[in-house]
């Protein structure tokens, strides 16, 4: 159903530094950049979703969207928190520590995330077995 996502940014070299390392996680690659916009997804696949940062085409000062957030399908538990730490570690801030959100269903596992732009990401999974979460953070540390 989604084609791409595109977010404003005020830095596209920041905004590589901070998207590069969790899409590589992901297994995405980079598939364009030029002086307006980067853009990630499978480059062997384009039909599948992407994912734009870019400068605002008008020219005004990019902004977050009160209420948007682009939630990012990770593999399992361990993927959530690993992303989660790649995009503190990279600029972001928290939003939501990796867990279960048990308001949303019982194995409902997500964290959540700004980028160094202020635009909210998830970084969500759904749990076979919800007590694998906690065998995941305890084997983390």
């Amino acid at each position: 159903m989604i084609s791409y996502t595109m977010v404003g940014v005020a830095d596209l070299d920041r905004a590589a530094a901070f998207y590069e390392p969790i899409f590589e996680t992901m297994g995405l690659a980079q598939c364009w950049r030029d002086a307006q916009a980067v853009c990630w997804g499978d480059p062997d696949d384009t039909s599948s979703p992407r994912y734009f940062a870019c400068l605002p085409f008008d020219g005004a000062p990019a902004r977050p969207g009160n209420g948007v957030m682009t939630a990012l399908r990770s593999r399992d538990a361990g993927e959530v928190a690993a992303l989660h730490a790649l995009a503190l570690q990279h600029g972001g801030s928290d939003e939501g520590a990796p867990g279960l959100r048990e308001r949303y269903g019982p194995t409902f596992y997500v964290a959540y995330v700004r980028d160094p732009d202020g635009n909210k990401l998830a970084f969500t999974c759904t749990l076979a077995d919800p007590g694998s979460a906690e065998n995941a953070a305890d084997q983390r540390g």
